[in-house]
């Protein structure tokens, strides 16, 4: 599958479609919860403040995240639940959905820090966009998380 060929979207959670809502969540559960094997409450009361960057290839869902506004999750804007489906890793996918996240978040609440809570493992990754880390290691959900701040440019 080709990463060029993502078609993106963005809604607040009362403009998704039950559709839209069903395939989040679908892939929500398919990654973090069987592939990571990660048993946790996903439904946090959190989407519905959020709005949901979505992108979709051939009909299904391959990529996601949820744009959190400021006092929400952290004092900063954030994002969260930021996953690629398997079927589009390494094809530069979740780069795409970083950068698009990103600069919607800055379009959204102006040219602010956004803080995001990042599981370990990704850490050179999230790096990559200029976010640094403000904290320790910590665990959640079972998994090592840090939480990462990105200043504004």
């Amino acid at each position: 599958m080709n990463a060029a060929n993502i078609q993106w979207s963005i809604r607040e959670f009362e403009e998704l479609k039950p559709s839209e809502l069903y395939a989040i969540l679908q892939l929500r559960n398919e990654v973090f919860v069987v592939e990571q094997n990660c048993v946790f409450q996903d439904a946090d009361d959190k989407d519905q403040h959020c709005r949901h960057l979505m992108g979709w290839l051939e009909g299904r869902l391959v990529a996601y995240t949820r744009l959190v506004p400021p006092g929400v999750s952290y004092t900063e804007p954030s994002i969260g639940r930021v996953i690629t489906s398997p079927l589009v890793r390494r094809t530069g996918a979740g780069k795409e959905l970083m950068t698009r996240s990103i600069d919607t978040v800055k379009a959204l609440y102006g040219n602010i820090p956004q803080r995001i809570g990042a599981q370990l493992y990704l850490k050179n990754f999230y790096s990559s966009f200029g976010f640094i880390v403000a904290g320790d290691v910590y665990l959640e959900d079972g998994i090592e998380h840090i939480e990462m701040v990105l200043s504004p440019s």
